[in-house]
């Protein structure tokens, strides 16, 4: 791991296999789990944050305090990078507004195809499938006040098979796309947050020293 991280959150819902990913990748080395939001208790990701020995809450969305709870939490564990893996709930233009650090998301299609309000879980792929398309993949993507509507960061193909279900198309574009996908997402988001730091601390001590203001001039 590298000298300087990025502390990166990740807000779940469910089993947290995109979280084990992320957890279990080689090449998050610019970035660490530095805490695990859940929106249910009874989330399988939970079991797997303890287990890794990463700090994790659960806040529920139905209390109507998720956002501002999670705000909290995400500035008292000084977070750089908030990573949406399994996460079930929309946030609002608010929250991403002054979340203060990048969001990001996994969504288990090729945006614009099979995305938006409705789509998450094995709906995504029972469209796809319904729809007769040869390709599937993943999508990592900004969040946005638009749901699914951010800027695409990466994209993964996956081909969808005559035999397929939405069950085994679901865990194929897991395991040929979104695990990976991913972890190379936060990595590269990571490393741009650690080389952004730095560059400000040094402007700061060129500017302490009274070098900043003679690069100018020169």
């Amino acid at each position: 791991m590298a000298s300087r991280v990025a502390n990166i959150a990740v807000f779940v819902s469910g089993n947290g296999t995109n979280l084990q990913a992320l957890l279990d990748a080689p090449c998050l080395v610019h970035g660490k789990i530095a805490l695990v939001i859940a929106d249910k208790p009874s989330a399988g990701a939970l079991v797997r944050a303890k287990k890794a020995g990463v700090s994790a809450l659960v806040i529920p969305r139905n209390g109507g305090n998720f956002e501002k709870a999670a705000l909290k939490a995400l500035r008292t564990h000084n977070i750089d990078l908030v990573v949406l893996a399994g996460f079930l709930g929309i946030l609002s233009k608010s929250f991403i507004a002054t979340c203060g650090c990048p969001i990001i998301n996994i969504h288990p299609s090729l945006i614009p195809a099979f995305c938006g309000k409705g789509f998450y879980g094995l709906r995504v792929h029972e469209a796809a499938l319904a729809a007769g398309v040869k390709v599937s993949g993943a999508t990592v993507h900004y969040v946005s006040d638009v749901v699914d509507g951010g800027a695409i960061i990466s994209q993964r193909a996956v081909a969808v098979l005559e035999t397929d279900t939405p069950q085994t198309l679901q865990r194929r574009i897991m395991e040929e796309a979104e695990w990976t996908l991913l972890p190379e997402a936060a990595e590269k988001i990571s490393r741009e947050l650690v080389a952004g730091q730095a560059c400000d601390r040094q402007a700061c001590e060129l500017q302490e020293d009274g070098q900043f203001d003679a690069q100018e001039e020169s």
